[in-house]
């Protein structure tokens, strides 16, 4: 990793905040669509750069906005990677988000949110908190090879239930769905039925499938090549070079998703989902755990 002074932490966009902290990623997942080379990185992707000096520029900001609204990170690049261990510039700005009374919506793969979870509580108390996790792939085995340097997916459904224990609302993110792979029944299924379970408000997705621009399908390419032998020459047979990449099964993967949703009350409609995460009403009440 390597540090940097920024000239700025956040950005605003349609009266939505945003911070990434850290640029670049070290998590591995096999499609990630930050390494795109439409974001323009400078430095070798795992090379994490640090905003050393992010809490400090948070702060200032924070400090001069008339209205208090949410802060969103994680976006980009996850605040909860391995250099966030020791140097805790996420901890940092949580507690600078909370000192001045606004709200936080972080989206992670990693457990390392729950060294956190006191100042994401005090928050979700005095504002609003709403913890987003990305879950993909319900077996083991395959989590591993697809997100291969971040917990797995039973360690995040156990991120969500300490959420819902302390009542800081939860949203996951199922996607991507990659063709061939993970686009099963019984994968989308068992990862709907434990998102029940836990209680979460609700989940987006875009239609069971998965993008891949320049840069990230290089990559995403390569381990397919190493780890499902043939299976690039059958996406390139059927997609091309196509940015937009559905599962042939997106339709009755969709079916089976808006029912369970439907059923449990669950928001599925992405913008119904942003519209809660990015909503900091002037007196927040600590959302129920049986809404």
């Amino acid at each position: 990793m390597h540090f940097v002074d920024a000239k700025g932490i956040l950005t605003t966009s349609g009266g939505k905040c945003g911070m990434n902290i850290y640029r670049g990623c070290t998590h591995g997942c096999i499609y990630c669509d930050s390494r795109s080379k439409c974001y323009h990185f400078t430095h070798p992707f795992e090379d994490i750069e640090v905003k050393q000096n992010a809490p400090e520029l948070l702060e200032r900001s924070l400090k001069s906005k008339r209205h208090k609204c949410m802060i969103g990170t994680g976006s980009m690049s996850d605040p909860y990677m391995h250099c966030e261990e020791n140097l805790r510039l996420t901890r940092k700005c949580l507690e600078i988000i909370a000192r001045y009374g606004f709200g936080v919506a972080i989206q992670t793969k990693s457990d390392r949110i729950l060294r956190d979870i006191d100042m994401l509580d005090e928050i979700n108390r005095s504002a609003k908190c709403v913890i987003q996790i990305t879950l993909t792939t319900y077996d083991d085995d395959l989590c591993k090879i697809l997100e291969p340097n971040v917990c797995n997916t039973k360690r995040r459904i156990e991120v969500l239930e300490e959420m819902q224990k302390r009542g800081i609302p939860t949203v996951v993110w199922l996607t991507p769905i990659l063709p061939f792979i993970n686009d099963t029944e019984d994968n989308i299924t068992s990862i709907l039925k434990e998102c029940v379970r836990v209680g979460v408000k609700g989940i987006i997705n875009f239609g069971m499938g998965l993008t891949l621009r320049d840069g990230d399908r290089e990559y995403y390419y390569d381990a397919l090549d190493k780890h499902f032998p043939g299976m690039k020459e059958r996406y390139i047979k059927r997609y091309g070079n196509a940015y937009e990449l559905p599962s042939p099964k997106a339709g009755e993967l969709n079916v089976i998703f808006q029912r369970i949703c439907r059923e449990n009350g669950l928001l599925s409609n992405p913008e119904d989902c942003f519209k809660f995460m990015n909503d900091l009403p002037e007196k927040y009440e600590q959302m129920s755990l049986f809404e």
